[in-house]
């Protein structure tokens, strides 16, 4: 009877002191925590890889959805740094998006020699007039960002929507720049005499015929991946942290010395050189910039694209952008094989009715049942039971290894 108490106790404080030297040594915190990222970095280049040949085996069609798909990741990726992780709300990214692309057009396009459009242009190298759009773009984030730092929420939001109102008016006014209603055509990008134009020159891969949107295709695939990888590490780095701070709570980070104003100006900065950046690339996919194209419901459909993927995740906004992106397209390229999709203008629910309904329908779902969007809902569906998993293989290991447990120590003191 008087064993009872001893071993009791060492049933019961075994647990507590096998994790410490779990941990200490590696074996469960270590291989739980460092298992993922090598996993979801094998998955990434998996990725990466698979959209390196897609040009091999895709037509026009779809890779033009592609080229479009990647270039609203990198404008996602903007506005979910700004909304999802300064806790910014903006429905300017339109705006935004218009300055990177007509900014290209302007820097890198001549006037038309026979006067029919009034745009005029510098003439500007291409990678040159790139790198100018979205320091333009930049800078008129910089111009806007004391506004941004004195309000938030619906105010900054309703501020924000002013310039998507002006841009409207700047897009058929300032012909010269614009080209006005009628808009005005993208210089075709070139790198050190390299063109991505149609047959300029003529180049062949495995056969293959690669024309204008297969050059393009990877030119968008590295600024894409560029992209992603440095707003992952701005997240991970002390301007993210600030950030997150300052969106829970702005109190709080004032106190533990972020500079508010400074920080907000930043996050808008940062969203608007993507911004731009996305706006060059769209410029390039359409090989014409319209005005009609840069109104509210792009800015929603940004908002869309962050909130279904997740609000202040870059691989979610990513997930969100090629959804709301490439939807359109599939639907209406498949819509012979979906028997409840109706053709274009015979009254019934066709793809663009449809979408507008999936939209919905995604949004209302996440904001009830997963507010961390598509990216919350991956990790539950891949996450493993790791806990117990890992203690048995870490128990199995020091069995293999004659390492004794702390519990089986306790076990042997009471022996003793």
């Amino acid at each position: 009877m008087s064993e009872l108490p001893a071993t009791s106790a060492s049933t019961t404080a075994a647990p507590p002191a096998a994790l410490p030297a779990d941990a200490s040594s590696g074996s469960v915190g270590d291989r739980w925590t460092g298992r993922r990222p090598r996993a979801a970095t094998l998955v990434r280049f998996g990725l990466v890889a698979v959209l390196a040949v897609l040009p091999l085996y895709l037509g026009t069609s779809l890779l033009q959805t592609g080229l479009f798909a990647m270039a609203a990741v990198i404008g996602a990726i903007g506005l979910t740094i700004l909304t999802g992780t300064a806790g910014q709300l903006s429905l300017a990214h339109a705006f935004f998006l218009a300055v990177g692309a007509y900014g290209y057009s302007y820097f890198a396009g001549v006037a038309d020699p026979s006067g029919a459009s009034a745009a005029a242009g510098l003439g500007l190298p291409p990678v040159l007039a790139m790198i100018l759009a979205v320091a333009v773009a930049g800078v008129t984030g910089l111009l806007f960002s004391p506004i941004a730092s004195r309000l938030r929420g619906i105010y900054l939001g309703v501020a924000s929507l002013s310039l998507v109102f002006i841009g409207s008016f700047l897009y058929e006014n300032f012909r010269a720049l614009t080209g006005g209603f009628n808009g005005r055509p993208a210089t075709d990008f070139s790198i050190l005499g390299f063109q991505f134009a149609p047959e300029h020159p003529f180049l062949t891969v495995l056969n293959v015929p690669f024309g204008r949107f297969e050059r393009l295709w990877y030119l968008f695939l590295a600024l894409t991946v560029a992209s992603y990888v440095f707003g992952v590490n701005v997240l991970r780095g002390r301007m993210g942290r600030a950030m997150q701070t300052m969106r829970d709570s702005e109190t709080a980070a004032s106190a533990m010395g972020v500079n508010v104003r400074r920080v907000k100006a930043g996050a808008f900065i940062l969203s608007s050189t993507y911004a731009g950046l996305a706006g060059v690339l769209i410029a390039l996919a359409f090989t014409r910039v319209t005005p009609d194209y840069f109104i509210l419901p792009l800015s929603i459909s940004y908002l869309a694209m962050v909130v279904i993927g997740g609000l202040g995740s870059i691989g979610g906004a990513s997930v969100g952008a090629v959804f709301v992106t490439a939807l359109p397209p599939l639907l209406s390229r498949y819509s012979d094989l979906l028997p409840f999709v109706a053709a274009a203008g015979s009254g019934g629910y066709d793809e663009g009715k449809i979408t507008a309904v999936l939209y919905g329908a995604a949004v209302i779902l996440i904001v009830l049942f997963e507010p961390g969007g598509l990216s919350a809902l991956g990790r539950r569906l891949f996450r493993r039971p790791a806990p117990t998993r890992a203690l048995g293989r870490s128990a199995s290991r020091r069995r293999a290894s004659g390492t004794p447990a702390a519990s089986d120590n306790h076990h042997q003191e009471d022996h003793a």
